[in-house]
């Protein structure tokens, strides 16, 4: 069945407004966990990998919902899709929020992975209803605004943590996420429907990334272990394996992929996918460790900061992101993608190992925060843009669900690398990691991001989107 296309609605900057709002909500609930981890982990009593696990499970679920997400939306419309997501990720905040316990709280945040999905949407109703300059500058609008929302729930986490409760700390962006998406209900009219197909969704393809992403958290959280359990860890590797084969496989041959697989032969999509993905998993290790060093007590080589301290140490790393999405748009202008990706690399590996070297004040680890912060944000906003203007309008939702799939399974693996260094350099009837975990984690993720220097070399020469 064919859809029928109706004529868009320009809108106004009050439907524009109505959706940056509830991209301050989302990104301020998404951010709550990161500065408030280590309270998370004394009040639920958990350890360094299950404090990983927390901080990523979210960004699984995002992982799967936004392919979806973004198909769904180029083919029934943006709107509509992102009002039945945000529905989802309402009912994730108030569960989280009276959540007793971490099985419980782990639900809530795997029901509020689905806002990663409202960016592609996002990108999706403004192609659709503003023409093409004045897309570009909403969708960095929106991307920026996300970031900052983001920079609100870091900055206040921690104080409504500890001034009122953990459960406070999830129950006021929800509500926040509540409002926003009501009044973007009643602003922005309803994109007219893409291409429709009788394929429906592919959940053959959904089942076979939720089984590869659940066992690469597990191969890496099994990591530190590998001395006493050598043989579950080598039958996961074998099940990883065969389920990445399976999923390959369903995705080339379905009528409908979940993620079109084809997108990649693209070279600027596939390279943007892989800078992702590196730089994210530099990026993370980096968001996973510093707030626990912080943590650390001041009797051993940490500070012994609380959630607000934390939260306010982590702020001037949020601002920088914020930031970076309108330096990412002006840079790539005037000096091509390429320049400003290769800045932003070189930026992160340098403060990587600067952390590695240094870290015996708070300014040393504000300061390198900030630096990966913005270079994280220079790199995935000049990534995403590029990527959003660089196929046809019908496929934005599908190729930038690309590049954010990448994004945070990047995320995932690179706190999950981190937890499962701490997990494996924290001596028995501990709680403080050795110091070398740390410098360990720090030396790995500048490498890897080094690394990705080797595929942006090749991006298109003066290439100025």
């Amino acid at each position: 069945m064919t859809a029928t296309l109706a004529p868009s609605v320009r809108i106004g900057k009050a439907a524009v407004g109505a959706l940056g709002m509830l991209a301050v909500a989302t990104g301020a609930l998404e951010s709550v966990v990161t500065p408030t981890l280590p309270l998370l982990q004394r009040e639920l009593d958990m350890s360094p990998a299950e404090g990983a696990l927390l901080s990523i499970v979210l960004l699984i679920t995002g992982a799967l919902v936004t392919p979806v997400a973004g198909k769904l939306g180029d083919r029934y419309g943006g709107k509509r899709v992102l009002i039945r997501l945000m529905a989802v990720v309402s009912a994730g905040g108030l569960v989280s929020a009276l959540a007793p316990n971490l099985p419980v709280l782990l639900l809530g945040q795997i029901l509020q992975g689905a806002m990663v999905g409202a960016l592609p949407l996002s990108f999706i109703v403004v192609r659709k209803h503003l023409p093409g300059g004045e897309s570009k500058v909403a969708i960095g609008v929106v991307s920026g605004l996300f970031v900052g929302g983001g920079m609100a729930g870091t900055l206040s986490a921690g104080p409504v943590a500890e001034g009122l409760s953990r459960h406070w700390m999830f129950a006021l962006p929800t509500i926040a996420v509540i409002g926003s998406t009501i009044l973007l209900n009643r602003l922005m009219p309803h994109d007219p429907p893409g291409r429709s197909d009788d394929a429906g969704v592919d959940w053959p393809g959904l089942l076979l990334l939720s089984g590869t992403l659940v066992t690469l958290m597990l191969v890496l959280a099994l990591a530190p272990d590998i001395g006493s359990q050598p043989l579950v860890l080598g039958a996961l590797i074998v099940v990883l394996a065969a389920f990445v084969t399976g999923w390959t496989a369903v995705e080339r041959r379905a009528a409908s992929p979940m993620v079109d697989l084809r997108m990649l032969v693209r070279p600027a999509i596939w390279k943007s996918c892989v800078l992702t993905f590196v730089i994210c998993v530099g990026t993370s290790v980096a968001v996973y460790l510093v707030p626990q060093l912080f943590a650390v007590p001041a009797g051993a080589y940490g500070f012994g900061a609380g959630a607000t301290e934390i939260g306010f140490y982590l702020l001037p790393g949020a601002v920088a992101a914020s930031l970076a999405g309108p330096m990412a748009g002006i840079g790539a202008r005037r000096f091509g993608s390429r320049a400003v990706v290769t800045a932003g690399i070189v930026i992160m590996a340098a403060a990587l190992i600067s952390l590695a070297a240094v870290h015996t004040e708070v300014w040393h680890l504000v300061i390198g925060k900030m630096m990966i912060s913005l270079a994280n944000g220079l790199c995935v906003t000049a990534m995403v843009t590029t990527t959003a203007i660089s196929v046809e309008q019908s496929d934005t939702g599908i190729a930038t669900s690309l590049v954010l799939v990448t994004r945070v399974i990047g995320y995932a693996v690179g706190a999950q690398v981190g937890g499962a260094l701490l997990t494996a350099a924290t001596p028995s009837g501990s709680d403080v990691p050795a110091e070398s975990a740390f410098v360990t984690g720090f030396v790995i993720a500048g490498a890897v991001t080094a690394l990705s220097l080797l595929v942006a070399r090749t991006m298109g020469k003066g290439v100025k989107e």
